[in-house]
């Protein structure tokens, strides 16, 4: 009895070796993968410290610059509809810095930023690269566009709050003032600071259908649920678009609010294909 118990004893501790093993196995390779996500991101971080003035004197000023993109496409627009006031021609944006060492910082902080933005994609493929082996094949099949569909929805996230969100922002913001004894002087980190949490922030809200596909996936979230909490959705979305937008206007705020009332259809819909798949696997069972 007594050798019996040694062995399921040696047995059953090889199992729990094995099990740690594995794990840290798992942890290692994990490891690996975020190494060379990193080593991405500081390679796009070192370009864009490279390229730094015309990133910053293109990019990112070029929303208080009245010669940008969409203050011309407003100007077009205001000529097609035969209105006045469409057209903006000056923003009263004057940056100063406070700090001995805040212009070297904002170089740096702002090429890490864009480093960041840039690496997205090598990151997301890289965690899915750790994910796929785990999965079985229908579910590699499923979920083969994760990648893609996270990327394009980032990109056009970060697009519109680039080319919509900030501009507007940044316009109504640097012409409002409660006093013309107050001049407005604002410090180039509020500006980049608003710039990039603008511009983020409508990337990853944009993520809202791919959120919902993995929360639809673990069980959690289903189409018929998302559909009965609708009207509470909209009350949500309003909320967000009023933080995401700094601007008190009802224009922006519909601005912002129609492209996240058309992610969340598209989130039930998400929802709807997870779930008839659900069903078919149990049915098949």
């Amino acid at each position: 009895m007594s050798d019996n118990k040694l062995i399921k004893a040696i047995k059953e501790k090889g199992q729990t070796m094995e099990a740690e093993m594995s794990f840290f196995d798992h942890l290692e390779a994990l490891r690996w993968h975020l190494v060379r996500s990193a080593i991405a991101i500081v390679i796009f971080t070192a370009a864009a410290f490279y390229f730094y003035d015309f990133l910053f004197g293109t990019i990112i000023m070029g929303p208080s610059k009245p010669g940008f993109w969409t203050y011309r496409m407003l100007c077009h627009l205001g000529e097609w509809l035969h209105r006045d006031g469409f057209c903006i021609n000056k923003i009263n944006i004057s940056l100063i810095n406070t700090e001995m060492a805040g212009q070297f910082t904002l170089q740096v902080n702002s090429s890490l930023l864009i480093g960041v933005t840039a690496g997205f994609p090598y990151l997301l493929w890289e965690i899915w690269r750790f994910i796929k082996p785990a999965l079985h094949e229908k579910e590699r099949k499923a979920a083969s566009g994760f990648v893609f569909y996270a990327t394009f929805l980032f990109v056009l996230g970060v697009m519109f709050g680039y080319f919509v969100i900030t501009p507007e922002s940044i316009n109504f913001l640097s012409n409002y003032t409660v006093s013309s004894q107050i001049q407005n002087l604002f410090t180039v980190d509020s500006y980049m600071s608003s710039v990039a949490t603008l511009t983020l922030a409508t990337g990853i809200v944009f993520e809202l259908p791919i959120i919902v596909y993995v929360l639809s996936s673990l069980g959690i979230l289903n189409a018929k649920f998302m559909r009965e909490t609708r009207r509470y959705a909209v009350v949500i979305i309003l909320i967000v678009a009023a933080v995401v937008t700094p601007t008190p206007d009802m224009l922006t705020m519909t601005i912002v609010s129609i492209p996240l009332f058309i992610l969340y259809e598209v989130g039930i819909l998400v929802a709807a294909v997870v779930d008839k798949r659900r069903l078919a696997r149990e049915n098949a069972v």
